[in-house]
């Protein structure tokens, strides 16, 4: 009877050992994307992490994305920490209640024009200042996007300190909003998602904190007429990555460590190396739309440095009541921003 079962054993051993790679228990991760099917984050970013993820873990590891986003925008952290999701990317400017660190490549002026040079700089200051920040979740990359600038959709461009004063200017929420109100716009502020209703139906005559990207994306275009430019970018905004940690028990260590070794490259870089070629190719065809390209008069510039001040200030104080030196990080992140965009 013992060398029956004994033969059974070995024979379920044999059969299982023999099974094909595929047939083998996998990890299957549900990764959301918010932004339109269409856009490259859904249809280029997070598929080239998917087919990246199933090569260096052999299939062990494999992804879908679903065919719509699973909750809006503000939700992404939360979807994926209720396990409604295993991972997803989340707007940092609107879970900034709950992170500091994430904040610092939008801090107003700290930044280039060069999305690779901010991404690199970006991940080196979290692992550098608080690789740990994001505790709920197991945050695998970050990214810096293009900045936005200054546009007017008049033929009069706006490059004085008056002409910014004289405008009622759409801009994004938070930061750029209060920066528009400090120096004396009429501001209405909106998601950008929103732009275009406000912008296209003439509730404003200049808008602030679009990207090229977001000037197709929102289809507001044909409502541009110019665009001022400063020596420094006004503001960028960044997103995060990341994975739910019950989910991500369920990888092996070896599987994790390549999945980590890996995921700021195809994610972080690549989508920031998207957001810049978009740009581009928007502002390239300016001339055939007839939307001029200013300089920003010094005293404009002056004063928007001078208003964005205060939120610079506000999140020094709390990243020190999270236990982070904002001013070395942010200290760190420019400086690294300036050499690597050289």
């Amino acid at each position: 009877m013992r060398q029956y079962l004994a033969a059974i054993v070995v024979g379920i051993a044999i059969t299982f050992l023999s099974m094909p790679s595929s047939a083998v228990a996998r990890t299957r991760l549900i990764v959301n994307c918010f932004w339109p099917p269409q856009h490259f984050v859904c249809t280029k970013v997070l598929p080239g992490w998917i087919e990246e993820v199933e090569r260096v873990t052999e299939g062990r590891v494999t992804a879908n994305i679903p065919p719509k986003s699973v909750s809006p925008p503000p939700e992404q952290l939360a979807s994926v920490e209720k396990n409604l999701v295993d991972a997803a990317v989340q707007f940092n400017g609107l879970i900034g209640n709950r992170v500091s660190g994430a904040l610092t490549g939008m801090q107003p002026f700290s930044g280039s024009r060069n999305s690779l040079a901010m991404t690199q700089a970006a991940w080196e200051t979290n692992r550098k200042f608080y690789p740990d920040e994001f505790g709920t979740v197991e945050l695998l990359a970050q990214w810096v996007i293009t900045p936005g600038d200054l546009y007017s959709g008049t033929d009069t461009p706006i490059v004085t300190l008056e002409d910014f004063r004289s405008r009622k200017m759409w801009a994004l929420p938070g930061p750029l909003a209060n920066i528009a109100k400090e120096i004396g716009a009429g501001v209405v502020a909106t998601p950008a998602v929103r732009s275009n209703e406000v912008i296209a139906n003439g509730v404003v005559d200049s808008h602030l904190g679009l990207n090229g990207d977001g000037l197709k994306a929102f289809q507001v275009l044909p409502y541009t007429r110019s665009m001022t430019r400063f020596s420094r970018p006004v503001y960028s905004t960044s997103f995060s990555f990341f994975v739910n940690k019950d989910k991500w028990a369920e990888i092996s260590p070896e599987d994790q460590q390549a999945i980590r070794g890996m995921s700021q490259d195809k994610v972080g870089m690549v989508a920031a190396g998207l957001w810049d070629s978009v740009s581009r190719e928007v502002l390239a065809g300016f001339g055939d739309l007839g939307i001029v390209e200013l300089t920003g008069d010094p005293d404009l510039e002056a004063a928007l440095v001078s208003a964005a001040e205060p939120t610079t200030a506000a999140w020094k104080a709390k990243a020190a009541e999270a236990g982070i030196d904002g001013e070395a990080a942010l200290a760190f992140y420019r400086e690294r921003v300036a050499d690597l965009s050289k």
